[in-house]
């Protein structure tokens, strides 16, 4: 039985793992084996920064409903309790739209809020 030999499976890999080190700087572009330890901490680090992003912005939606709530006399954790005993189900992401482009409704929300508070 003839042997076969690995060449065009290796060429493959490495040129895989080339391609994605493309516009690395220096022997990270060029050398398959530096290559590939920057592509696996690339490819690594993407993947944690995919779910740091829904961190950062939750917390920008938060800071700018604090932020607006404080304009209409509520500490954001007072206003978040208002509407939850008001029953208002609507998610951080659409109150921080609405404090940053809807400044009426942002208020009547927050009357809503101080109303079933106090």
């Amino acid at each position: 039985m003839a042997r076969i030999k690995g060449g065009m499976n290796a060429r493959r890999k490495h040129n895989r793992v080339l391609r994605l080190a493309k516009g690395y700087r220096g022997a990270r572009s060029k050398q398959y084996r530096i290559a590939k330890q920057s592509v696996m901490r690339a490819l690594a680090s993407s993947y944690a920064g995919r779910k740091e992003r829904k961190r950062q912005f939750r917390q920008l939606w938060i800071a700018r409903i604090n932020a607006a709530a404080r304009l209409n006399g509520l500490s954001y954790s007072k206003f978040m309790h208002g509407l939850k005993l008001a029953e208002v189900d609507i998610n951080r992401k659409m109150l921080a739209e609405m404090a940053v482009n809807d400044a009426d409704g942002f208020k009547t929300l927050a009357d809503l809020a101080k109303s079933k508070l106090a």
